[in-house]
């Protein structure tokens, strides 16, 4: 896994960006960012073109579909991992639809974030 990823953690509890953050913070990533909704991820990716995004799906503002395919229409190499606790088949098949790389169910399981971070980083 590459440490000096530019990571983007978006989700609208404080909870859940505080736990992902310690959680990459552990596997050694240092430039971790936070934004609160879909709205505030499309916007600091279209500015600041972070190596992978984590968005949740049900946010105020945006939803994590909608930024998904948003940001995947000015930066078609963003890497991003969809974090949800909610996430019904529907919603996983329309963000990967929408451009999304893998999906990782809240409360998240370090070993399997590890998997997915270097299946995508590698």
């Amino acid at each position: 896994m590459n440490g000096n990823a530019k990571i983007l953690v978006c989700d609208d509890s404080i909870l859940a960006r505080k736990s992902l953050g310690a959680i990459l913070g552990g596997f050694g990533y240092t430039d971790i960012s936070e934004v609160n909704n879909g709205e505030d991820a499309v916007n600091f990716c279209r500015d600041n073109r972070p190596d992978i995004i984590f968005l949740d799906i049900v946010m105020p503002v945006k939803d994590g579909v909608t930024a998904t395919a948003e940001i995947m229409e000015f930066n078609p190499d963003s890497k991003i991992i969809i974090v949800s606790s909610v996430g019904t088949q529907t919603h996983i098949k329309e963000a990967i639809k929408a451009g999304a790389k893998d999906f990782i169910q809240k409360p998240i399981d370090e070993e399997l974030l590890k998997q997915v971070l270097e299946n995508i980083d590698g």
